[in-house]
């Protein structure tokens, strides 16, 4: 794994709060101020909770109505809208579809999804040139979640303009790129297990591939490596959401920030969770910004194209787009990372 003198966790044993209330701020000074707490805790933990975002709590309230009404169907319906007959990578994802496998048990993730991201450009651009979302008949289903991802695009802009301010770049460094990005909404929902135990998983450890995520879960579960090598707990935090630092950031900001790995165990009771995987246009060239590699140092970050890196993590991922790719439909892109390509070197399963 690549790294640089600064990329390295503390042994935080719990999450950094940051408020960008300033970033909303028309003074550039309180801007900066506030970049300058999101970069002690991208350094510090690559996590952290986000409070002051401007998001409102309808937004949030009607998207969970309306997901829990969509999982509380039967099988049958749900997969009338699999993933598989999509175009774009949306639709639902059934129990095993998918998973981050880090053992070798391979046991399929205990979840089941729905996948949101633009109609064109899409993910999978290079297949599908024109292509739109799937969405189920469910009663309100696309309207309130498309108004959340909306709304997740914009907070993302300004985040965007945090980051770069906290990386010591221009505003619009990473702005500049993001017109119509394969940005990605996950609707998940975690079966309710009373009797789970601590070796239960979710999700496998892993790390996301995208710059960063804003996640908004309902229930405990979620588990984040601190840099000693420990599994923290994530508790809610009411009014926060949860922030993580992914593969492309750690690469633009030649390892100052790492992505985090992280997992879902132990899931008790029943608990969704609503990543937004924050992604920059397709074509971007994600490599080091040049600011940010010192005269003495030489990168050993190898330059990606964003959406060639999210659609290789994805194709190595998802059981459809496996088998896609052994019938000759599809292809990985040239130069295409393994998975958990990213973040620490080792991940260990307990």
């Amino acid at each position: 794994m690549p790294t640089s003198e600064h990329g390295t966790h503390k042994a935080f044993t719990e999450l950094p709060v940051v408020d960008i209330s300033l970033l909303f701020s028309e003074q550039l000074e309180d801007r900066v101020k506030a970049a300058k707490e999101l970069d002690k805790a991208a350094r510090d933990a690559g996590f952290l909770y986000l409070k002051g975002h401007q998001i409102t709590p309808e937004l949030m309230i009607n998207l969970k109505q309306v997901v829990k009404e969509y999982f509380e169907q039967d099988v049958d319906s749900k997969m009338a809208n699999y993933i598989g007959l999509s175009k774009n990578h949306s639709g639902y994802v059934p129990i095993g579809e998918e998973g981050f496998y880090s053992t070798e048990a391979k046991k399929p993730d205990l979840k089941e999804a729905y996948d949101i991201g633009p109609d064109s450009p899409s993910l999978m651009a290079r297949f599908e040139k024109d292509a739109n979302t799937q969405w189920p008949r469910h009663e309100g289903f696309k309207k309130h979640v498309k108004a959340y991802y909306d709304a997740m695009l914009s907070l993302s802009r300004v985040l965007f303009q945090g980051f770069a301010l906290a990386l010591g770049l221009p505003e619009d460094t990473f702005t500049q790129q993001l017109t119509v990005p394969p940005s990605q909404l996950r609707l998940i929902h975690y079966f309710d297990n009373p009797d789970a135990k601590e070796t239960d998983s979710g999700i496998g450890a892993h790390t996301d591939y995208e710059f960063f995520t804003i996640l908004l879960p309902t229930a405990p579960g979620l588990q984040v490596l601190n840099g000693s090598n420990e599994w923290i707990n994530v508790p809610l935090v009411d009014d926060c959401f949860v922030i993580n630092i992914g593969d492309m950031m750690e690469q633009v900001s030649n390892g100052l920030y790492v992505a985090t790995s992280h997992r879902v165990r132990q899931v008790k009771e029943e608990r969704y969770s609503f990543p937004f995987f924050s992604s920059l246009d397709y074509d971007t060239v994600v490599a080091p910004i040049e600011s940010l590699i010192k005269n003495d140092d030489t990168s050993s970050y190898e330059t990606i194209i964003c959406g060639d890196h999210l659609l290789a993590q994805t194709i190595q991922t998802f059981s459809y787009l496996k088998e896609k790719s052994a019938r000759g439909e599809i292809d990985l892109p040239e130069n295409a990372r393994t998975l958990l390509s990213f973040g620490k070197p080792e991940i260990k399963e307990d």
